[in-house]
């Protein structure tokens, strides 16, 4: 097996991982928040840790960015919607995803009061979910199977 295809498989599978820690997190900040729920240490390690695993699939994500066959830096990859996707579009949106995450984080450990704690994580870590899900889609392979090509 190449470092290709490790990288490859590690990155596919690793984003379950994430988007349930991502989920849960939400869910937990939209329970505080609404609800007016303090702000426990349980709370923090779990946003702490969806941030992390968000970072670490990131740092997955950009060596198999530069090892990875489908990304292309060539004349021809404007016209090429998967070599575009790969090379511009994927990690683009990633990127900002991965810039809301840890503004929501910044944000929720800069607030004082517990629901601004968990509303920056709620709508930040939130849009950060909506925009990879539709980074996955767009790749179009399959959402609930660990992918290779």
């Amino acid at each position: 097996m190449s470092s290709y295809e490790i990288f490859k498989y590690l990155h596919s599978g690793l984003r379950f991982v994430v988007l349930l820690l991502m989920v849960v997190a939400i869910l937990q900040a939209l329970i505080g928040w609404l609800g007016s729920k303090t702000y426990s240490k349980g709370n923090r390690k779990l946003y702490l840790f969806a941030m992390i695993g968000a970072h670490t699939q990131l740092l997955i994500g950009l060596v198999l960015y530069f090892i990875s066959p489908l990304v292309q830096f060539a004349k021809t990859t404007m016209k090429d919607p998967q070599a575009r996707y790969w090379t511009v579009e994927h990690i683009t949106m990633m990127l900002f995803a991965i810039v809301l995450i840890t503004i929501g984080h910044s944000k929720s450990k800069k607030a004082t009061l517990p629901e601004a704690k968990h509303r920056a994580i709620a709508i930040f870590y939130g849009l950060a979910v909506i925009i990879i899900v539709v980074a996955i889609i767009q790749s179009k392979r399959p959402f609930l199977a660990i992918t290779g090509l």
